[in-house]
C-alpha cells in the first residue's frame, strides 16, 4: 500500500455517518463541544449556513447569526469528534452557493424564504 492508500483509508475510518442532509440558506443548530479545564460542556450555535467547504474528512461549514445586534461567523469542520450533533431547523430558499452577501444585510433584508 502506498501512503495515498493508507491515507484514504485512515481519513474514511474518521467520517461521521449521522450528519442530517444540510445545504447553503438552511438554518441549522451546532451542538458544539466545549472544554473547560476537566469538564466538558455542549454549547449550542444557531444560524444560516453561509457556506460550505471541502469535500472528505476537511470539509467546513460556515454558521452566521446576529446576536445582539453584531453578526457573528463561525466554520465548523464536519467530521470533527468536537460536534456533537447538527440539527436541521428549516430549509432556505437561496439561487448561489455562498451567501457572503448577507453579511453587509440587516433587518428583512437578511431573512431567508423558507421552502415549505
Amino acid at each position: 500500500m502506498n501512503n495515498n492508500q493508507i491515507i484514504n483509508a485512515f481519513a474514511s475510518e474518521q467520517l461521521k455517518t449521522d450528519i442530517p442532509q444540510f445545504e447553503i440558506g438552511d438554518t441549522v443548530v451546532v451542538h458544539n463541544r466545549i472544554k473547560e479545564g476537566q469538564r466538558e460542556r455542549i454549547q449550542l450555535f444557531e444560524g444560516t449556513v453561509i457556506a460550505k467547504k471541502n469535500g472528505g474528512i476537511s470539509e467546513t461549514f460556515t454558521v452566521r447569526r446576529v446576536a445582539y445586534g453584531c453578526g457573528v461567523e463561525k466554520t465548523f469542520p464536519l467530521h470533527s469528534p468536537n460536534v456533537a450533533k447538527v440539527e436541521l431547523v428549516r430549509h432556505g430558499k437561496v439561487r448561489r452557493a455562498k451567501l457572503y452577501y448577507l453579511r453587509s444585510r440587516v433587518g428583512k433584508s437578511a431573512k431567508l424564504k423558507e421552502i415549505l
